[in-house]
């Protein structure tokens, strides 16, 4: 245990070692704009020459934040603000002496491309939480929630509210008309908000905005100007209703004999969202029979350590205010809500007798969900979410013509309760969450758990002008179940109670619940001067889970870090800004056992051509994996080195690309992995826009797990040589006929390659050296039937001690998808769809492109037409 508390103090030293210094901060003065009730409304069409804008005065005299942050802009910005009952309008005047080169890149909202100004609106005047309107020189619109002062921006916001913009001899103009409905405030007779606004001229990359905010200050929200004037408002409730219809058509292979799959599907859907203000703070948001079909399909990965892989939420009822909702407990993904459980597909397959047919549905119904969620004045964040899935049903065609009906998941109710209260002037919070996941058996389903809960505790606290904080927050679960169900908990990969060198925790098969925890501690300086650093512990005990509503991989972790940053923030020379960071980290599990030690040290540099660099190497040592076996004893991994290395090209130029390429090579040549990157985005013209990512890896490990079997009372863990190449593409084309209709297609092929050799089984498990933890089959020990599978003699008996079978895989995905996207009316969208895709398995002796070009080319594809219109009531 020593190694665990030089950790510790490396950690202490990190967070301790300067918060006696002071930090030298420029005294600024918050700027104030009055507004005024306006006499005439103005027409919102980008040209500002109505006398309407004559009842207020011009603001400017804008400083630059980016790339010479406290100097002039090279162009000025003029903003105006004014209101009535139920809207807010703001002009903005963008001077520019080269009006010609001013970027009018077209994109689909939120595309944030080209010259463009942010309107930031904190109307709750919490300091950490604010609305974000965009308008391009384009007039395309975009909208974000900021949270965590500055730390989080969420473009999942799609609010009603209308914008336009126009170019002319001075440089462009833009003008905003603002609901009142779609933000929050209080009820006081004078409203005080914090405002902002921030102008980005994309060919110079130079960012510019009305309050000074400099780079060495921590927070952004909280450091924003004020807005004042706006007397007598009164709270403009918000509702929408928003119904939609899908018309959809699938065509796919038809598979001889199966009534369910003769070749296409047609059906018509149809459901309800709707958006109620309860108060002007707090919003209710429903959904009935709600439509998912219209997102790009998830990317393609295989997970060879058998750990569950993360997707990202793309369904538009889960990712609106998803900030909400959110509680990271400890590092990575950990997370006690991840909103792809609700509606997952379903648990079970159906169970079939030879000649039988079944149609499985491919995700749970959702028959209905409800959010409550918003921030009151005095600070209280609020969320509420509550869903129910329906019992999912099979049905099987038996061989005698009739059909049955079988169970594959059953009903079940999703809540999550979360709440965070601002104090001490906004420097601090205190926060927690509840989840519970409760499924109605029915005397069915002994595998699944009947009952999950979690909750945690968060807290953040920052002093000396927000320079210095702390945070943490705890967690627990406990779940309930079936003998059998808390069995396979105990026994799944991420936690395996079973391993015959874990002393340190029990496999009862006798239980029926399990409680465990986790959490984090992290303490540093995030502003003032050149310095940043910080250090914390986290931990997730053996008994913890999360996964019936939450994501979690691992568990049995105690993971001390530290990390330390110098910034170069002023321009000098070639470049506009650097950093040099380091960072530290040991891991134990609650055994007491040394798991992990890691250094690296990262370097960026961002070029007064605006090009960047970004350069990083480090080492691991020390590395043991108690879930590597399956099951099985704790394994050594060979220590190993990387190093990488990004560069790339000017962002704000037609034509931008990056290259990167990443090395990982470990002692006694166990492991090593090279992985290329090449990604581009080239707009010849400002309606189409293009990009393409590329990644190729290649990787080859001679410890690659492979099957677990006897021999004999022994268990014999098999390991092989992988060879494993995979590549990955995505291509993304958009053409925008205006700001409100565009079309868009996406592309991605996917293969993953594995071929194996030299075949051993694990000896030492934890010996030194990798020919000390392994035994290589000889050419006696090893040989193949005529099914390619494996047959070992491994006592040279001339009799088959055991076998395994053939482990190598050529897995090969494509999926594309072209959508047309119309908004005939502010919030009411025309969607017309077209998505195409196939998986299988390959030839593993084929090339990566002889394998894509088959799968592309030869293997029949599943096709999807759809037509989605949705309108939007608003009052």
């Amino acid at each position: 245990m020593k190694l665990y508390n030089i950790s510790l103090l490396v950690s202490a030293f990190f967070v301790l070692s300067f918060t006696a210094q002071e930090s030298k901060k420029t005294s600024l003065t918050k700027r104030i704009y009055t507004t005024k009730r306006l006499v005439k409304v103005p027409v919102i069409d980008g040209i500002i020459n109505e006398a309407a804008w004559d009842t207020v005065e011009w603001s400017s005299d804008f400083t630059e934040k980016n790339p010479d942050e406290g100097t002039p802009p090279t162009y000025q910005t003029l903003f105006k603000v004014m209101y009535d009952a139920k809207y807010l309008y703001i002009a903005l005047r963008a001077l520019d002496d080269n009006p010609e080169l001013i970027q009018q890149r077209l994109s689909r909202r939120d595309g944030f491309a080209g010259d463009r100004i942010n309107v930031i609106i904190d109307s709750y005047h919490d300091k950490r939480t604010a609305f974000v309107f965009t308008t391009t020189a384009a007039g395309v619109k975009g909208e974000e929630i900021v949270t965590q002062n500055g730390n989080n921006w969420d473009d999942s916001w799609n609010p009603i509210w209308y914008t336009d913009a126009n170019v002319d001899e001075k440089g462009w103009t833009a003008e905003m008309k603002i609901p009142f409905s779609q933000l929050r405030f209080g009820n006081e007779k004078e409203q005080i908000w914090g405002f902002n606004v921030n102008r980005t001229i994309f060919r110079l990359q130079e960012r510019s905005l009305w309050q000074r905010i400099p780079n060495d200050q921590a927070g952004f929200i909280s450091e924003a100007g004020e807005l004042h004037g706006l007397v007598n408002l009164k709270s403009q409730k918000q509702l929408e209703i928003q119904p939609f219809t899908v018309l959809q058509y699938d065509n796919y292979p038809a598979q001889a004999g199966n009534p369910y799959k003769d070749g296409s599907d047609f059906k018509i859907n149809g459901g309800l969202d709707a958006k109620i203000g309860i108060t002007n703070d707090l919003t209710l948001d429903l959904t009935i029979n709600p439509d998912f079909g219209q997102v790009e399909a998830d990317p393609g990965a295989i997970a060879l350590d058998g750990f569950q892989i993360f997707f990202r939420e793309q369904r538009p009822f889960f990712v609106e205010n998803k900030n909400i909702f959110d509680f990271e407990f400890a590092n990575g993904r950990d997370n006690l809500f991840y909103s792809r459980r609700i509606g997952r597909n379903p648990h079970r397959g159906a169970n079939l007798q030879p000649g039988e047919f079944a149609d499985v549905p491919q995700n749970s119904t959702i028959l209905g969900a409800a959010k409550f969620s918003g921030k009151t004045k005095d600070g209280w964040s609020i969320g509420i979410l509550e869903s129910l899935t329906a019992n999912e049903f099979a049905e099987i065609k038996q061989t005698d013509g009739n059909t049955r009906e079988e169970i594959v998941e059953p009903l079940t109710n999703y809540f999550v309760g979360r709440a965070q209260k601002d104090f001490n002037e906004r420097n601090s919070y205190l926060g927690g969450i509840f989840t519970a996941t409760n499924r109605n058996l029915n005397g069915n389903f002994a595998e699944l758990h009947k009952a999950a809960y979690t909750g945690g505790i968060d807290f953040r606290h920052t002093w000396r002008k927000r320079d210095f904080y702390v945070e943490g927050n705890t967690v627990f679960s406990h779940v309930t179940g079936s003998e059998e169900a808390i069995f396979d908990t105990q026994t799944s990969i991420a936690r395996l109670f079973q391993r015959p060198d874990a002393d340190y925790v029990n496999l009862d098969p006798t239980r029926t619940s399990l409680t465990g925890t986790g959490g984090r501690i992290e303490a540093g300086k995030q502003g003032g001067g050149n310095w940043r650093y910080n250090g914390g512990f986290v931990w997730r005990s053996p008994e913890l889970e999360l996964n019936d509503i939450g994501f979690l991989r691992n568990t049995d972790e105690m993971i001390q870090f530290a990390e330390g940053r110098y910034l170069w923030q002023i321009p000098k020379g070639v470049y506009r800004d650097m950093n040099l960071k380091v960072e530290q980290s040991s891991t134990y599990d609650f055994g007491g056992n040394l798991n992990r030690l890691r250094f690296e040290l990262e370097g960026n540099i961002n070029w007064k051509n605006n090009w960047f660099t970004e350069i990083g190497m480090g080492a691991s040592s020390q590395i043991h994996r108690n879930s590597f076996l399956r099951g099985g004893p704790r394994w050594r991994v060979a220590d190993d080195k990387f190093i990488y290395s990004f560069f790339g090209s000017d962002r704000s130029k037609k034509f931008s690309f990056t290259l990167g390429y990443v090395l990982v090579r470990s002692e006694e040549d166990v492991f090593d992995r090279d992985r290329y990157v090449f990604r581009m985005n080239y707009q010849p013209f400002d309606a189409f826009s293009m990009s393409l990512d590329n990644e190729y890896e290649k990787t080859s490990d001679k410890s690659q797990y492979v099957t677990t079997t006897d021999f004999g009372n022994v268990k014999r863990y098999i390991l092989g040589n992988i060879q494993n190449d995979s590549w990955t593409t995505t291509l993304r084309l958009n053409y925008s006929l205006n700001p409100n209709f565009s079309v868009q297609f996406y592309g991605q092929p996917f293969i993953s390659r594995g071929r194996y050799s030299d075949f051993n089984f694990v000896n030492n498990p934890t010996a030194s050296s990798f020919s000390d933890r392994v035994n290589l089959y000889d050419e006696n020990q090893i040989s193949t039937d005529t099914n390619d599978n494996f047959l070992i003699d491994e006592n040279r008996d001339n009799i088959t001690d055991y076998s395994f079978g053939k482990p190598d895989f050529s897995f090969v995905q494509l999926q594309t998808n072209l959508v047309v996207r119309w908004e005939y009316i502010p919030g009411s969208e025309l969607f017309f769809v077209w998505a195409r895709g196939s998986n299988g398995l390959q030839d593993f002796d084929d090339s990566l492109s002889q394998s894509v070009r088959t799968q592309v080319f030869d293997v029949p594809a599943n096709d999807t037409f759809l037509i989605k219109a949705t309108y939007r009531f608003v009052r």
